[in-house]
């Protein structure tokens, strides 16, 4: 019987550690240049405090909204059987290759107040969505929810039909298989694809500056304020910095059974 390779290469093992230093280091030279001692005062700061509860709630209002509109979208494109699925598909995804900074521009051209949706509801609702809150969930929910879309797709297309199609022939309603078979089977991707897609909206910079701009306690993030504070106070910046490394961390922690179990020898 023949024996499976083991180890890496010799000729692969300097380039590989080449690419891990490069990975590694500038995290290390975060934490080495934190300001410990400072981190307490940083943290309590009121715009600090205000910009972190603001990145709080518009990410999980974010991550709540591309919940209800993104599991059916990926459904059409697990299941259904249209002309053009393929091109929507790539539209959808297109947020995951595309310039955050674009995407606010292309926010602000449909919904600002001279674009074409933005217009029509400030004539005749009065309603400004550009540098507002409202804006701030907008552009998290248009470079985030794609992570999830493309994690539920997936997770649908790998599910047992037979499961489901055995539930349907004991009677079982549409609903009720959606909701307690095929729901409960792709559990595990649903849930990754929604913290994925929280970890995402909660560091997204490019489009929210772009499209709900730094308004102190208004829309003013976690990223934009450490954008904004590395100009005047570069160890405050490390502090919030290491804030969302925390979550970061947090997100690879909560996903380490989805991603890294397998890949355990």
């Amino acid at each position: 019987m023949e024996e499976r390779p083991t180890g890496i290469p010799g000729p692969m093992l300097a380039p590989a550690l080449v690419g891990a230093a490069f990975l590694l280091l500038p995290l290390a030279a975060l934490l080495a240049r934190a300001p410990w001692g400072r981190m307490v005062a940083i943290l309590t700061e009121p715009g600090v405090r205000s910009a972190l509860w603001l990145s709080l709630w518009t990410a999980s209002s974010a991550t709540a909204v591309a919940l209800l509109v993104g599991v059916p979208l990926a459904w059409l494109l697990a299941r259904g059987a249209f002309p053009g699925r393929r091109i929507l598909r790539a539209l959808v995804t297109l947020p995951l290759v595309l310039p955050p900074v674009v995407g606010g521009v292309a926010l602000l051209m449909a919904f600002g107040r001279a674009g074409f949706i933005g217009r029509l509801l400030d004539d005749y609702f009065g309603l400004t969505i550009p540098f507002s809150p409202l804006a701030v969930v907008m552009a998290q929910i248009f470079v985030a929810m794609p992570f999830l879309v493309i994690t539920v797709e997936g997770a649908l297309r790998a599910a047992d039909r037979g499961i489901e199609e055995a539930a349907a022939s004991l009677g079982a309603s549409r609903l009720t298989i959606v909701g307690r078979v095929t729901l409960p089977m792709i559990r595990p991707s649903l849930v990754a694809g929604a913290v994925l897609c929280w970890a995402r909206a909660l560091g997204e910079f490019g489009a929210t500056i772009t499209f709900a701009g730094s308004l102190p306690g208004r829309t003013q993030t976690m990223p934009v304020a450490v954008y904004y504070t590395l100009e005047t106070d570069p160890e405050a910046a490390i502090g919030l910095s290491l804030v969302l490394l925390l979550f970061s961390v947090g997100v690879l922690v909560a996903l380490r059974d989805r991603w890294l179990g397998g890949l355990r020898p």
